[in-house]
């Protein structure tokens, strides 16, 4: 019995030799495990949280890129409107073309290259509109709009679709101002003896006007074609202010029509934002845009008191366009002498048509 006890002792002696480093092994290799995926799961977090704050980074890089972008276009915005502009010193303009004239008396306030002529883009639509109320057409006649009104110009788009219908004399609001181009065709289209016609009658008033520099291709201002000067365009404004329905549709900053097919009305706005904003007492506009032409713009409106005729031609962007009537509105009310300090020898003796606000004066 002894020796089965002392027997059975080293057996269990000799078990427990052989398992302890198994089970201590096996402790081990888990807690080196555990050790392993610890480490591997806080380098993983670690990379996230790098990750995550390289987006951050970037995004609030990007947000500061945008901001500052804002911030520039803004302060070109402003230079170009002439906010920052007092008035103080003569004006630089944009316009590559302009002239500024009292309506009442025929001074010429300020001048730059009066005189060449240049492309006048929807200016034109000045001469179209007193032609077409020169002919004395019903304005409450239905006129549609046609195949041939249709743009193959300038490939420029119209809320007006082909054989739409709308009263003549809302044809004429939309051509006046919000400048649309199909309207003006089919103005001229439905003119006695179409548009060759139409054309003919444009020069002819030109020429009787007086407006030796200026060429009329057709009816919209779409072709470059159609030409003139700030001295003859100040003359063309002076005589299309003396047609109420001109200064009427040309100052009104909305207006509504229902074109075939649309459930409620089509609201068409300015061209002008100046007459949009409502700051300033206008009685004519018209805004023009082609690229040989630059942007333009006539206008008769005050300033310091005085009615004046403005007339921009070939500025590099509408901003700079509006721009320049500010700059010019600003300068005069700062009363300084136009003729002394800005209008250059070769303009200083302009001498436009003298002309008052509710009549025209032949030389």
């Amino acid at each position: 019995m002894k020796f089965f006890r002392k027997n059975y002792m080293l057996f269990l002696i000799a078990i427990s030799l052989v398992v302890m480093p198994v089970g201590y092994v096996s402790a081990k290799t888990a807690s080196q495990k555990n050790t392993y995926t610890n480490s591997k799961n806080h380098s993983v977090k670690k990379h996230k949280r790098k990750k995550v704050s390289y987006k951050r980074a970037r995004a609030k890089a990007r947000k500061a890129r945008l901001q500052l972008r804002r911030l520039a276009l803004a302060k070109q915005k402003a230079i170009d409107l002439g906010e920052h502009y007092d008035g103080s010193v003569a004006p630089q303009l944009a316009s590559s073309i302009a002239l500024v004239v009292n309506q009442n008396t025929g001074e010429v306030k300020y001048a730059k290259n009066a005189n060449i002529s240049s492309p006048i883009a929807s200016i034109t639509k000045l001469m179209t509109a007193m032609v077409v109320l020169d002919a004395q057409q019903p304005l409450d006649e239905i006129i549609f709009i046609a195949d041939e009104d249709v743009d193959t110009i300038k490939g420029t788009r119209s809320r007006l679709p082909v054989r739409s219908s709308l009263h003549r004399s809302d044809m004429l609001q939309l051509a006046l101002m919000s400048s649309e181009n199909r309207a003006a065709f089919a103005l001229a289209s439905n003119y006695p003896g179409g548009r060759s016609a139409f054309v003919k009658a444009m020069n002819a008033k030109a020429l009787s006007l007086g407006l030796m520099n200026t060429h009329f291709a057709e009816p919209t201002g779409l072709m470059y074609q159609n030409i003139s000067t700030a001295e003859d365009l100040y003359s063309l404004v002076a005589a299309a202010y003396q047609y109420p329905e001109i200064r009427a549709a040309t100052t009104t900053t909305s207006y509504e029509v229902y074109i075939d097919g649309n459930e409620g009305p089509s609201k068409f706005r300015n061209t002008n934002s100046l007459v949009r904003a409502g700051e300033m007492d206008i009685g004519l506009s018209k805004t023009g845009y082609i690229t040989e032409a630059g942007r333009c713009l006539v206008m008769q409106t005050v300033m310091a008191g005085e009615p004046v005729i403005v007339v921009l031609l070939d500025a590099a962007g509408t901003n700079k366009r509006t721009g320049d009537v500010n700059r010019v509105r600003k300068w005069i009310e700062y009363d300084h002498v136009a003729e002394e300090t800005v209008v250059a020898k070769k303009d200083a003796t302009l001498q436009p048509k003298l002309v008052m606000s509710d009549s025209i004066y032949e030389n």
